[in-house]
């Protein structure tokens, strides 16, 4: 196993342990949406990180979904949702942690379903 994969399946791994709290915060009343999301954003980025790891294409530090998902677009390698689709995650990452407002910009289950199509979507990314 190559060093890349190795680092590509811990990020994979990372990835899996916060899409499985974004599921289980959201089943709790008691906790605000906009804290599931994040680790719905945090999920879905440490995917795409995966994917470009795994492929040997660098990238900068960054939150922004849109940027890595462009990045992997510039490679040929389609990820399960478009740069503006995971644009609406972006939030969650930096500014929704610090502000005690849930703003509605996404419905729980149109967030479940890119979750959802990420996680399923690494297998194929690894083919492409």
């Amino acid at each position: 196993m190559t060093l890349a994969t190795e680092e590509a399946r811990r990020f994979i791994q990372l990835a899996d342990d916060d899409a499985a709290a974004f599921h289980g915060l959201l089943k709790l009343p008691e906790v605000k949406f906009r804290l599931a999301c994040f680790h719905a954003q945090q999920a879905i980025e440490k995917l795409l990180k995966a994917v470009l790891i795994f492929h040997g294409i660098e990238y900068q530090r960054t939150h922004d979904l849109h940027t890595l998902t462009t990045l992997l677009l510039k490679h040929g390698i389609t990820p399960p949702c478009s740069p503006e689709e995971l644009t609406r995650f972006n939030p969650f990452a930096v500014i929704f942690r610090y502000d005690d407002t849930d703003i509605p910009l996404i419905r729980d289950t149109v967030v479940e379903g890119m979750v959802d199509s990420c996680a399923t979507g690494r297998a194929r990314w690894r083919n492409e």
